[in-house]
């Protein structure tokens, strides 16, 4: 069993899509992990779509597998004190609240590391806390904008566009438990923790200028910044005879099979589409020849035609359609299980593979406070002290 992570204690004090999933990904690793969710739990239990019990949003159950449930109210002492022998447990907190808020909890970084230099400390912002915008609230579409993201569009559609999924936090999320991992391959080495801070709008920006910077990235410039082939209005999913077909061609002996098969012929020896630097100067004459329709035949048809001349090329699925893709069923990606309170619900296994198998998916995620008991009496609780804890609900447990 693949579990680098195994004993490495996770302390989740975080929400809606960002930090449950780089905690997510820790666990996924082995790593054992609390999740704190206070009396209105996390925002994510009803975005995306209700459940048929109403706790848990599809993208909550996907979200928060493999970790147990506390749930606790921080604003009463009782909450503060278990919070704080959570803090002792745990080799990593995560969190990704207001810096504000953490510190009037006692529950920021410099707090905690200056009590326990050997803990790892991530903290997920929107914003740097050392910039002009520390603490500003933020969601995935605002940083979408604010990154440039939804900006690229204006060239291609005249509009700026929002991608329909929550690409920040997914994106940021992955780096935020790479970065653990790493603090913690040093403290194995030096036996000192670190203090992380992830910001998502600078990462974000670094992500599209990386690419788009382009020809600005000298100085002086060679020209306008953006990568013009990904900025073309023809730069999409092609229509077919009976749907769209998405392929991308970039080598000259590419694009030679790619005139060939869709007859262009004619362009085989026009010295604009010749070579990859021709390509690029011709780029937007290039991508309105590459984008045209190819509704002379279907989807299937098409990509029967591009596989023989070994060019990349899939059908561009919809919602529906992906999870009947032969290959992803072949792998079988998604499978059921029968959760505790949800009936029957979907388990999109680990796609990362080890030694020709597959991580665990792990335990499925449970309501709020399903192991606050349990949390309680590892953390040293006497019966009587857990009752009094739940009586004034500085704790509060799930009734199974």
């Amino acid at each position: 069993m693949f579990e680098p992570l195994k004993n490495i204690k996770i302390l989740d004090l975080t929400s809606v899509v960002v930090g449950p999933l780089a905690t997510w990904r820790l666990g996924q690793y082995g790593a054992e992990i609390i999740k704190v969710e206070n009396p209105s739990g996390d925002l994510m239990r009803g975005l995306g779509g209700m459940s048929p019990t109403g706790q848990h949003s599809g993208a909550y159950l996907h979200l928060n597998r493999g970790k147990k449930n506390i749930c606790l109210d921080l604003k009463k002492e009782g909450g503060q004190q278990i919070i704080q022998k959570l803090v002792e447990w745990s080799d990593v907190i995560v969190a990704n609240m207001r810096p504000d808020a953490l510190e009037r909890l006692g529950l920021d970084s410099q707090t905690i590391r200056a009590k326990y230099p050997e803990k790892i400390y991530c903290l997920i912002t929107g914003y740097g806390t050392d910039g002009p915008y520390s603490g500003l609230p933020t969601y995935d579409s605002v940083l979408q904008g604010a990154s440039g993201i939804a900006g690229l569009t204006m060239v291609r559609d005249g509009k700026p566009s929002y991608v329909p999924m929550l690409i920040c936090d997914h994106v940021v999320g992955e780096i935020a438990a790479g970065s653990i991992m790493a603090a913690l391959i040093q403290r194995q080495n030096t036996g000192t923790g670190a203090s992380l801070e992830i910001p998502m709008f600078e990462t974000m920006s670094a992500f599209v200028l990386q690419e788009h910077l382009a020809q600005q990235s000298f100085q002086p410039p060679v020209g306008i910044a953006g990568d013009l082939r990904l900025l073309s209005p023809h730069n999409q999913p092609i229509k077919t005879k009976d749907g769209y077909i998405s392929f991308t061609i970039n080598t000259d002996t590419q694009v030679k099979a790619f005139l060939k098969i869709t007859d262009r012929a004619q362009l085989l020896n026009d010295e604009r589409f010749a070579t990859v630097a021709s390509r690029a100067k011709y780029v937007s004459e290039w991508f309105e020849i590459r984008g045209a329709a190819l509704d002379s035949k279907t989807t299937e048809e098409w990509l029967e035609i591009f596989r023989k001349v070994d060019l990349p090329a899939m059908p561009c699925h919809t919602l529906e359609t992906l999870t009947e893709d032969p290959h992803l069923k072949a792998v079988e990606l998604i499978d059921f299980e029968n959760h505790p309170t949800e009936g029957k619900t979907a388990v999109i296994r680990s796609t990362i593979q080890v030694d020709g198998e597959y991580p665990s998916a792990r335990s499925g995620a449970v309501p709020k406070g399903w192991d606050t008991n349990e949390i309680l009496s590892d953390l040293g609780y006497s019966a009587t002290e857990m009752e009094n804890l739940l009586i004034e609900k500085a704790a509060i447990n799930y009734e199974k």
